[in-house]
């Protein structure tokens, strides 16, 4: 019987926490963001405490884990049926890490609520970091799921995730002349700016940018490769 495209979606999250290990990755990566919020908050004197910098921290150690599971989804579209959609996959993988990223902002505004701040603006922009929270688990999402498609070894894949954004950054920050180009191209720096709670038009304008390759043209990629070798999967 035919499944609807929420079905199908829904099905997708379900698979990505349905095998024990699958849902050790996820205690791990939710432990990872309370655990951090909770020592931070505690650490960090009383004027510094702010939920931007709680965030900071906070959804960037979750990241690391996070695409992993896009590598998992990845590497089960490989093995599924030539029938299989490719589009559920990816949405279900991005609600996923939507999700952990609405899990980050909640521990870190309690973190700050527990322990008090005497920081000015400990609160300021509290909206928009909890929109760059999500959109920054989005697309460390969307990186496992393009190398995951790209890569047949999900170890090497997972490894992939981590080695290759923060590499370039550390590439292009250890080059004077290049060091601008961090913010364009590189996701760890997006991050920075949508978790600052403060972006500007331009800094936009740079996601965007970080977006299209990171995301979509890494998954286009994968898809591509996907369906290469006389496959007929529908996206």
């Amino acid at each position: 019987m035919p499944t609807g495209p929420g079905e199908e979606t829904f099905g997708v999250i379900r698979r990505a926490v349905g095998t024990r290990s699958r849902r050790w990755l996820l205690a791990i990566t939710l432990l990872l963001g309370l655990s951090a919020a909770a020592a931070l908050a505690a650490a960090l004197p009383p004027a510094e405490r702010t939920l931007a910098g709680l965030s900071q921290a906070v959804q960037l150690l979750m990241s690391v884990t996070v695409p992993f599971f896009g590598v998992l989804l990845a590497h089960d579209l490989r093995r599924a049926s030539r029938t299989t959609r490719i589009a559920p996959t990816l949405l279900g993988a991005v609600l996923l890490a939507a999700a952990v990223g609405a899990f980050g902002f909640l521990v870190c505004a309690a973190a700050l609520a527990v322990v008090p701040s005497t920081a000015p603006a400990a609160w300021d922009h509290a909206g928009a970091i909890a929109v760059g929270g999500v959109l920054v688990q989005a697309l460390a999402q969307l990186t496992g799921t393009g190398l995951g498609l790209l890569l047949r070894s999900p170890v090497i894949a997972c490894l992939a995730t981590i080695v290759l954004p923060l590499g370039l950054w550390y590439a292009l920050g250890n080059v004077e002349a290049l060091r601008p180009a961090q913010d364009w191209l590189t996701p760890f720096a997006g991050a920075q700016n949508l978790l600052s709670g403060q972006m500007s038009a331009v800094m936009w304008a740079q996601w965007l940018v970080v977006l299209t390759l990171w995301g979509r043209a890494l998954n286009a990629a994968g898809v591509a490769r996907l369906l290469r070798p006389e496959r007929t999967a529908h996206v």
